[in-house]
């Protein structure tokens, strides 16, 4: 099975639609969103409206959760405050409804694999806030997560967030899409195992 994967469009629907067409020429068996389609870019209600009629599975990141929550879930993202509410009072009922309803993970058991995509990796996904902190990379906190028990039990998680390809233990993680030097991911799943490349747009 080939599924694709991509994270942070933030907004760019020019590399949003790209990847989409890449993964059509890839004949990936399923594609993978990562969230964040807000933020940063200036056609990001046109991203989610091309999202929600396409195939791929939507998983909401930490700009969905903003539009979806406010920003006060977050105190180091206060600037975006104006943002975030200009942003909410563009969409439709049925586009909140659908950021509402996105999940916060998509885990899949194939040929005796575990696989996990998220955003992120979680603190704790009870919280309002439930991703770490992208300073957690820094401190060892990230380091440990990605050693625990929760992690290791899956064959592999596949995260965005950090806008970077970097691999750690069975954490792979994948650039952002909408920004410059973007790429996505594929993972190949057979019954001798998962293979994966990162590629550039």
């Amino acid at each position: 099975m080939k599924i694709a994967v991509f994270s942070d469009v933030h907004g760019n629907l020019d590399a949003l639609k790209a990847v989409l067409n890449r993964i059509t020429e890839e004949n990936a068996d399923l594609a993978v969103f990562l969230g964040d389609v807000f933020q940063r870019g200036d056609n990001a209600v046109e991203c989610l409206r091309l999202l929600m009629t396409s195939k791929v599975v939507y998983i909401k990141g930490n700009c969905e959760l903003y539009l979806e929550k406010g920003v006060d879930i977050d105190p180091d993202v206060e600037y975006l405050r104006d943002y975030y509410d200009e942003t909410r009072n563009k969409l439709t009922a049925d586009q909140l409804e659908f950021i509402k309803n996105l999940p916060l993970f998509y885990e899949m058991d194939i040929m005796g694999r575990r696989i996990r995509f998220s955003h992120f990796l979680f603190s704790d996904i009870k919280e309002t806030y439930p991703f770490l902190q992208l300073s957690d990379m820094k401190n060892g906190i990230f380091d440990r997560a990605c050693e625990s028990e929760e992690i290791r039990k899956y064959d592999i998680v596949v995260i965005g967030h950090s806008h970077t390809n970097f691999v750690k233990g069975n954490v792979v993680s994948v650039s952002a899409t909408g920004l410059e030097g973007a790429s996505y991911l594929v993972l190949d799943v057979t019954e001798s195992g998962i293979t994966y490349e990162h590629k550039l747009i």
